[in-house]
């Protein structure tokens, strides 16, 4: 597909691309694993902690402790975006911040500071959901998938 877009390009055009792509620096990509590796791995161990808090402290057992634990994980990444640490965070540290529950509230608010001038019902209310559609439609349709193998095992066995 490269090659194809390729000959499109004037010759001047195609000069151009591999005299920029020559003076590119080379990409850390050792590096860039080994951050994304470790900040993914904090945010887990941040989930990991607290929800031994709400085991230890209130009474949860480890079955129930998942859903407070996931809803203070999407408040401090939520938080953490709108006072724009989060965004520091994630450029230093790559796809290790793109853990689904800490990624996806940081896409969700980051959407919704972006369109504030446009209001809060167009602006921020219809943008920040252009981006967790997809994703509320998507995790509706895999649970209900699982659901429905599940019972299926449940029945057979």
């Amino acid at each position: 597909m490269a090659d194809a877009k390729k000959k499109k390009l004037t010759l001047v055009q195609q000069q151009y691309q591999e005299l920029a792509k020559s003076h590119e620096p080379p990409r850390p990509i050792a590096m860039n694993f080994v951050r994304a590796f470790l900040v993914g791995g904090l945010i887990c161990a941040l989930g990991q902690g607290i929800q031994t808090v709400f085991i230890h402290y209130f009474g949860f057992d480890p079955k129930t402790a998942g859903n407070p634990t996931v809803a203070v994980l999407i408040l401090l990444a939520a938080l953490l975006t709108g006072f724009g640490v989060f965004d520091r965070i994630a450029q230093w540290a790559g796809a290790g911040t793109a853990v689904p529950v800490t990624g996806f509230a940081n896409s969700i608010v980051s959407a919704a500071l972006e369109h504030k001038s446009e209001g809060y019902v167009l602006g921020v209310g219809g943008n920040m959901f252009k981006i967790a559609s997809p994703v509320i439609v998507f995790g509706v349709a895999a649970a209900f998938v699982v659901g429905l193998i599940r019972t299926l095992i449940e029945m057979g066995g």
